[in-house]
């Protein structure tokens, strides 16, 4: 069984990746509880100071864009607008199984 998963990149205004690290990780401890969030991981590589990654596997499609309504979802991205100079859906991709993945 499949999964809709996807990788995207945040570009933060200089000085900023902490808090939207903070940010990020909030959402990740919002989606606890919703079991169509399979893994939300949050990211950071040492060489892009001023960039964040998030890897997310999902039930499907429908589940992940279902989870953007949410009200609690919804108060994370106003909190984010303003340090966010960018974004990038590096890919959108198909997960197939594995560690982590319920089957």
């Amino acid at each position: 069984m499949s999964k809709f998963s996807l990788f995207g990149k945040f570009i933060i205004q200089e000085g900023e990746r902490d808090t939207m690290v903070d940010l990020l990780l909030e959402a990740a401890d919002s989606m606890k509880n919703l079991d169509e969030c399979e893994i939300y991981l949050v990211n950071i590589s040492e060489s892009e100071p001023n960039a964040v990654y998030v890897y997310e596997v999902w039930r499907n499609e429908n589940a992940h864009q279902a989870s953007l309504t949410l009200e609690t979802t919804q108060t994370l991205i106003r909190r984010a607008k303003p340090i966010i100079a960018g974004m990038e859906r590096v890919s959108t991709l198909e997960a197939m199984g594995g560690k982590g993945i319920s089957s």
